[in-house]
C-alpha cells in the first residue's frame, strides 16, 4: 500500500525529497573544515629565556696525573680506582733497591773523603808550625794546603751527589699531591716504568666536588658568550637542570666540523651530590637574557623580520593576527626570542589570537597595519 502511494507522488515532490536528504547527509557527514583552519595561538604572559645551546662533556676542574720521576718496577700500589685519598697519602712505591744502594755507596764514599780530609788537615797544621820555624819549604807548605782544600771540595761534591740520590730514593714513594678521588689507574703492580724520557702516569687523582663542562660553541655564537655568564645544563638521561657559571672562553678554536669552527667554553658546576661523573655528555644553555611575566607568542608566529624598522623598542616582525573572520598583518615589536617563544614588546594585547601556521588556500589576508608581504618563519 505504501509503495503504491509513493508512486502516486508528483515528480516535483520527489526532487524536494532528494535535495532534503542530500542536505541532511552533508550536514551529518564529518567535515574537514577543522583541518582547513589555520593553526593559532593566544597572546599570553610567560617567561621568555634567550639562550645559546651547545654540546659538552664533563671533566674535573682540578685533577693531577700522578707519575713517577724514577724508573723501576712498581712494587706496590696502595689505592684503587674510586678510592678517596688525602693530600700527602702514600699511593704507590717503586722498587727502591737500586736507589738505596746508591745512597749507601755515597755515604761510604763521603766517610772516606772525610777521613782523608782530616788527615790532610793535620798534615797542613804540622807544616804550618814547621814553616813558621823555617823547618820546611814554602812548597811543602803549599802542597799540604792544596791537598786539604782539594779534599774539602770533594766532600762538598759528594754531599751534593748524596742529596741527589736521596731525592731519587724519596721519589720511589709516590704521594697524593691533592685530596680527591682516584679516577684512573694506568699502571699495575709488577709493571716496569721508564722515566728517562717522560714521567709515566701511575694514577689520576681528581677533586670531583667541582666539575667543569667543556662545551663547544659555534663561531656564530661565540662572541655572545663571556666570562661570568650564567649557564644551565642537563646530562644525558636526566632532565635535572644544573646551574653553572662560565669561567673561561678559550680564544683558539678547538676543532672544525664541516665548515663550522668550534670554540671551547668552560663552565663550573657544583657536584656536592656526586651525581656528575667524568666524561658525561651535557646539553648546555648559555643564558643571553631572561624576561619574566611578559607577553609572549610562539616563535613560529613571527613572519618577516623588518630589520629596517628596528628601534630601541625592539625588533620589528610581521605577525598575522586574527580579527573576527579576517586575518590582518601587523608590525609587532619583539624582544627576546627563544627556540619556542618570543617576547612581545608592543603591537599585541593579551588575549589576541595570532596565526602560527600558513593560511589555507582561499583564506587570504584581510589587509591591516604594517604592510603585507610574504610571511615566513623567524630569521634568528
Amino acid at each position: 500500500m505504501l509503495a503504491r502511494r509513493m508512486k502516486l507522488l508528483p515528480k516535483w515532490l520527489w526532487a524536494v525529497l532528494v535535495v532534503a536528504l542530500a542536505a541532511l547527509a552533508w550536514w551529518l557527514w564529518p567535515s574537514d573544515k577543522a583541518a582547513d583552519a589555520p593553526a593559532t595561538a593566544v597572546v599570553t604572559r610567560a617567561t621568555v629565556e634567550e639562550t645559546v645551546t651547545a654540546q659538552g662533556t664533563l671533566e674535573p676542574k682540578e685533577y693531577v696525573d700522578v707519575g713517577t720521576q724514577v724508573s723501576g718496577q712498581l712494587k706496590k700500589l696502595y689505592v684503587d680506582v674510586g678510592d678517596k685519598v688525602e693530600k700527602g697519602e702514600l699511593l704507590a712505591e717503586i722498587d727502591p733497591t737500586v736507589y738505596q744502594s746508591r745512597v749507601d755507596v755515597d755515604r761510604a764514599r763521603l766517610k772516606t773523603l772525610q777521613a782523608q780530609e782530616a788527615l790532610a788537615q793535620q798534615n797542613h797544621a804540622r807544616n804550618t808550625t814547621l814553616f813558621a820555624a823555617g823547618a820546611v819549604s814554602k812548597q811543602d807548605f803549599d802542597t799540604t794546603l792544596s791537598a786539604w782544600k782539594a779534599l774539602q771540595a770533594q766532600i762538598e761534591e759528594q754531599k751534593y751527589t748524596l742529596d741527589g740520590d736521596l731525592a731519587n730514593l724519596g721519589y720511589t714513594k709516590i704521594y697524593a699531591p691533592i685530596s680527591g678521588t682516584v679516577t684512573t689507574q694506568t699502571t699495575r703492580e709488577g709493571q716496569t716504568v721508564n722515566a728517562s724520557q717522560q714521567a709515566p702516569t701511575i694514577v689520576q687523582v681528581a677533586d670531583l666536588k667541582t666539575m667543569t663542562v667543556r662545551a663547544q660553541v659555534a663561531e656564530a655564537d661565540i662572541t655572545r658568550i663571556h666570562t661570568g655568564m650564567k649557564a644551565t645544563f642537563t646530562t644525558l638521561g636526566s632532565d635535572k637542570r644544573r646551574d653553572g657559571k662560565v669561567w673561561q672562553v678559550q680564544p683558539a678554536p678547538d676543532s672544525t666540523t664541516g665548515n663550522v669552527v668550534l670554540y671551547n667554553v668552560l663552565t663550573d658546576a657544583d657536584n656536592s651530590d656526586g651525581e656528575l661523573m667524568t666524561g658525561m655528555t651535557a646539553q648546555v644553555f648559555f643564558e643571553l637574557g631572561k624576561a619574566e611575566n611578559v607577553l609572549s607568542i610562539p616563535a613560529s608566529a613571527l613572519g618577516r623580520h623588518m630589520s629596517a624598522q628596528d628601534n630601541a623598542e625592539g625588533a620589528a616582525y610581521l605577525v598575522r593576527v586574527k580579527a573576527g573572520n579576517k586575518v590582518e598583518t601587523r608590525t609587532v615589536r619583539i624582544g627576546l626570542i627563544s627556540r619556542t617563544d618570543a617576547e612581545v614588546k608592543s603591537g599585541l594585547a593579551e588575549g589576541e589570537v595570532v596565526l602560527t601556521g600558513p593560511v589555507p588556500a582561499g583564506q587570504g589576508s584581510g589587509g591591516g597595519r604594517g604592510g603585507g608581504g610574504r610571511m615566513g618563519g623567524p630569521r634568528l
